[in-house]
């Protein structure tokens, strides 16, 4: 019975990662368009775009290879398993075990190799364009993440989410500058990581400017769906793992009380909410910043991420 349990209890996590990472992108164009004095769409538009991409008949170019065809479903798995794997509303789940920080950024490493693949296998001029801008932002978002994930692993002596979510909500982490380093540059680096402004707009197909727009500019159909489901996903992935790092309120262990769990999902759609709309906000805010600028955006990242593993090495109660 009690494998039953977390059985059921994992998979609903599965599930609500899923069905829950398509609204969270139709809250933030809602929000946005808000903002903006304009109408906007419906916050479930995503849903519809993704169920009609899944009528639609796949359009292939002649030169594309089987690497083009099965990119979409393992950028789709790798990208679901990675945000399956973060607490979003509970911890010590089954598979908690490897929830590992390392794990999930070589799985998400992963799927932008297999995009970038994708993006220049057909042999398109945008293709290539969208594939080495991502491998330029993928060179400085890694080690900033990696320097971010060594400055956890300092303070609450584990790269394993539930230990670290864990140790974030006892009294033993008190107010660290580290940890609030670590935050701004986690935060920027999810923004670049989910091709946000300033560093990519989703919202746009000029070809100068796009990245990862560019890089699936020749997939149509179910394998669109697939894409723009991961795309969502990931969103919703770093936005559940800044929340489980530094907000880990109402998270719940394994095995309480089915009331328990409620109130820990509602409270998880509620950061999901606040997330989306301090995103938004922020995007409405800003303006897209050149392509050769990114470097320098990311690079801040990175220092950052140096500066909170230094400050641990001089005194750990910084």
């Amino acid at each position: 019975m009690v494998l039953i349990s977390a059985l059921l209890v994992q998979a609903l996590q599965m599930v609500a990662v899923v069905l829950l990472a398509p609204l969270l992108t139709g809250l933030t164009r809602k929000i946005k368009a808000r903002l903006l004095r304009r109408q906007g769409p419906p916050v479930f538009q995503p849903y519809r775009d993704i169920l009609r991409l899944l009528r639609k008949d796949v359009v292939l170019a002649e030169n594309a290879s089987w690497l083009f065809r099965v990119a979409p479903y393992l950028i789709f798995a790798m990208t679901w398993v990675s945000a399956a794997l973060v607490p979003t509303f509970a911890t010590g789940l089954m598979f908690s075990w490897s929830a590992d920080l390392i794990a999930i950024i070589a799985l998400l490493g992963s799927a932008r190799f297999f995009l970038a693949l994708a993006g220049m296998d057909v042999g398109t001029s945008f293709g290539g364009i969208g594939s080495s801008r991502e491998v330029m932002i993928a060179t400085l978002a890694e080690p900033a993440m990696l320097l971010i994930i060594f400055t956890l692993a300092l303070v609450a002596g584990s790269t394993q989410l539930s230990t670290i979510a864990a140790f974030m909500t006892s009294p033993a982490v008190g107010l660290r500058v580290s940890l609030g380093i670590a935050l701004i540059a986690l935060t920027i680096v999810a923004i670049a990581e989910n091709a946000r402004i300033p560093v990519d707009n989703p919202a746009t197909h000029l070809e100068l400017t796009m990245v990862h727009e560019a890089m699936v500019l020749e997939y149509s159909g179910r394998h669109l769906a697939m894409i723009e489901l991961a795309v969502s996903l990931k969103l919703l992935l770093y936005i559940s793992l800044i929340a489980c790092i530094f907000a880990p309120w109402k998270l719940v262990a394994s095995g309480a009380a089915p009331d328990a769990y409620l109130v820990a999902i509602a409270a998880y759609i509620v950061k999901l909410a606040v997330g989306g709309a301090l995103l938004a906000l922020f995007e409405t805010a800003t303006a897209k910043m050149r392509v050769f600028r990114v470097p320098e955006f990311l690079g801040a990242a990175l220092m950052l991420g140096l500066l909170a593993t230094l400050l641990l090495f001089v005194s750990r109660s910084l």
